[in-house]
């Protein structure tokens, strides 16, 4: 039945990275829901594939979308969707027009459906990330037609080439950043036990080149018996390597390890800090150092992956790789005239990506799938 055009538009958008501890894509699908949520043209279905976390959609939602659960493990329903096109998500969802897979997995449906891949570090270079194990669900979804979404076009390049699909079902929409509110620069510096800070957030896995970062630290700290490092987020495969360097760092002393940190405190970290550094080896987007741009933190980041993409002209960027140009771009990053010019042009740069374009980008999509006239964009 073709839809009136001043009907909405039902689409299902997997709720399930939601659930559990929330990585960067479970802040990222929670947000797009949220901003998806708020438009008059969009019916919004979260599904979740779950059987321990399905009386947790609704309170992890905290939105106006509706759930859609059953009591199925996840395991089941993805052995099967790797041997078959059954069950359809309408099982969970009802009758919709579109569906968005916003976790890799897009599933198997009687309409158009839309999987969101945010990077192929797992394909391109294994040994950086951990295994993605839905590599397979992703080619059956392929296979049966599905449209990619990707957060950078870095990405959507990659796609066509590790996939082996065409340029024109891959579509990039950029993420939104959550205007969290300001932290209170006293309590991170509490935090910390430093009155200046380099900070670093996120897991400490081989991706995120934190080795190296000690590494820079230790020539920087040689010239500024002020300055510290602090790495915040949760242990990762690269821990131990991280650890070794810090032992080995002639500053060692100044290097703050302080593990998974909440959200509040994340945001006290970044208002205390006096650089932010991100020299990941790659990135399907980055958002940590734009939250720390829009938090008025001069960055320093590594210009590969997506980084030279999203943050522009707004932080100074170099080869991950090289310590000595890493330890400059800190030095340099601290003096007063230099840091000033990169917190107005990171303000401006963070300004770019909000949630309301991201939905409304996405809601286009959307319509263009459900009348069969999609094309790159």
């Amino acid at each position: 039945m073709r839809r009136s055009p001043t009907s909405q538009l039902r689409v299902a958008v997997d709720g399930t990275p939601l659930l559990g501890v929330r990585t960067g894509v479970g802040h990222t699908a929670a947000a797009t829901i949220d901003a998806l949520s708020t438009r008059d043209d969009l019916d919004v279905t979260a599904y979740a594939i779950t059987w321990r976390g399905r009386r947790a959609l609704a309170t992890a939602l905290g939105t106006a979308a509706r759930t859609a659960v059953r009591p199925i493990p996840a395991r089941a329903v993805q052995a099967a969707w790797r041997r078959m096109n059954a069950p359809r998500i309408e099982w969970w969802t009802g009758p919709v027009d579109v569906v968005h897979g916003t976790n890799y997995v897009g599933p198997p449906a009687r309409v158009p459906v839309l999987v969101s891949i945010y990077d192929v570090t797992f394909a391109i270079n294994p040994e950086l990330a951990a295994p993605n194990h839905n590599v397979e669900l992703i080619r059956r979804a392929l296979d049966r037609g599905a449209m990619v979404h990707t957060n950078s076009e870095h990405v959507s390049a990659l796609v066509g080439d590790v996939f082996g699909i065409s340029a024109d079902r891959v579509t990039c929409v950029y993420p939104g950043l959550l205007t969290t509110g300001a932290g209170d620069a006293e309590r991170g510096r509490a935090l910390t036990g430093a009155e200046r800070y380099a900070l670093f957030l996120g897991q400490l896995g081989p991706r995120k080149n934190v080795v190296q970062l000690v590494r820079a630290f230790d020539a920087v700290a040689g010239d500024d018996p002020a300055v510290h490092l602090v790495l915040a987020g949760p242990d990762g495969d690269d821990s131990p390597n991280v650890a070794h360097a810090i032992g080995a760092a002639t500053h060692g002393d100044r290097v703050h390890r302080l593990g998974y940190v909440s959200s509040a405190e994340r945001l006290d970290l970044l208002a205390g800090a006096s650089v932010f550094t991100f020299p990941s080896l790659d990135e399907g987007f980055g958002h940590p150092p734009l939250e720390a741009m829009q938090a008025g933190v001069p960055v320093v980041a590594a210009d590969a992956g997506s980084l030279p993409e999203v943050l522009g002209d707004a932080a100074l960027l170099v080869a991950p790789t090289d310590t000595d140009a890493l330890a400059a771009s800190i030095t340099r990053a601290l003096l007063p005239d230099v840091a000033a010019d990169l917190v107005t042009r990171g303000h401006a740069q963070a300004a770019r990506y909000r949630w309301d374009r991201c939905a409304s980008e996405l809601s286009d999509l959307y319509h263009r799938l459900a009348s069969g006239t999609t094309e790159a964009s």
